[in-house]
């Protein structure tokens, strides 16, 4: 792997052009998490004086942008790896990783099937190459953090050139298995909690699969069973900064990873790193409503 990154840090002299709270910078953002990236970065900018750019493109695509210095700030549904930080480590890097949310990858079918189980065993033997009752399976796009999540848990270089369709976004995937029946979709579970509009017709067409574990329960990606790691396909997100000096990278993460933050992940479907508080009103009294 080429990985190849200069994130410098900014001479005290210099001029930035943002602060913690304040200013303006570029987001990169695997595609996959930007429905809840976006809900943050919203309230983010509403609150304070800052504008966000945020770029969403797959996994390796977002990395070599990093490489690239495109941005100094990125958001994925891992960490940085060995290599990575072998990297960091060698070029006098310190990358500050906040982790913030629990999102998992789901399987998906178009509604006319009975089916509402998948067994997790059959995915990956299917991934190398094995047939079996799988028809085919669909992904967002051969970069994408998915595509390499299941590859990493197959132990395969890449997918198959047969029996596997890959498009660009989640949105292709739901929009491809709600109008093909027989077809199982990969996809982030936030874009089905929380799809735009013009999806909604799509998501309604689709069914999310109960996945079997290794000790033969079916597992539904239910927000609980996220959170408790409970789904076998649940994934932290983390937004991992290395601009070099406190910006906005810095303030957007503590956001995220705050009280206002993790009640925005908990609204989305998504589970919080940590339970946000919550207010309970006692009333001495009784109101008796006629």
């Amino acid at each position: 792997m080429g990985f190849i990154l200069s994130c410098k840090k900014k001479d005290s002299n210099s001029a930035n052009s943002d602060s913690i709270i304040e200013g303006q910078t570029s987001i990169l953002v695997d595609e996959s998490l930007m429905p809840i990236v976006e809900d943050q970065a919203i309230i983010f900018q509403t609150d304070y004086n800052a504008k966000l750019t945020l770029l969403p493109k797959s996994e390796k695509e977002s990395l070599n942008d990093l490489t690239d210095k495109k941005s100094g700030i990125i958001v994925l549904s891992r960490d940085f790896n060995n290599e990575e930080i072998t990297f960091f480590k060698n070029n006098r890097i310190t990358p500050r990783s906040t982790p913030f949310a629990i999102d998992a990858i789901t399987f998906i079918k178009n509604t006319k099937s009975n089916d509402t189980l998948i067994d997790l065993k059959e995915v990956i033997n299917y991934l190398k190459g094995t047939k079996n009752s799988i028809k085919g399976l669909v992904f967002d796009n051969p970069n994408s953090s998915t595509v390499s999540y299941l590859c990493r848990l197959a132990k395969i270089e890449s997918l198959p050139s047969e029996g596997v369709f890959s498009f660009k976004t989640n949105d292709d995937v739901i929009k491809y298995v709600s109008e093909n029946d027989g077809m199982i979709g990969v996809v982030g579970i936030n874009w089905l909690t929380q799809p735009k509009a013009a999806m909604q017709r799509y998501v309604n067409s689709v069914k999310i699969l109960s996945v079997k574990t290794a000790d033969n329960k079916y597992v539904y990606p239910s927000q609980e069973n996220i959170g408790s790691r409970a789904y076998p396909l649940a994934r932290v997100l983390y937004i991992i900064n290395c601009q070099g000096y406190n910006g906005l990278g810095m303030g957007f993460a503590s956001f995220i990873a705050g009280e206002i933050g993790q009640r925005i992940i908990t609204q989305s479907g998504l589970a919080p790193i940590r339970e946000p508080s919550r207010n309970i009103r006692i009333r001495n009294q009784i109101e008796n409503k006629k």
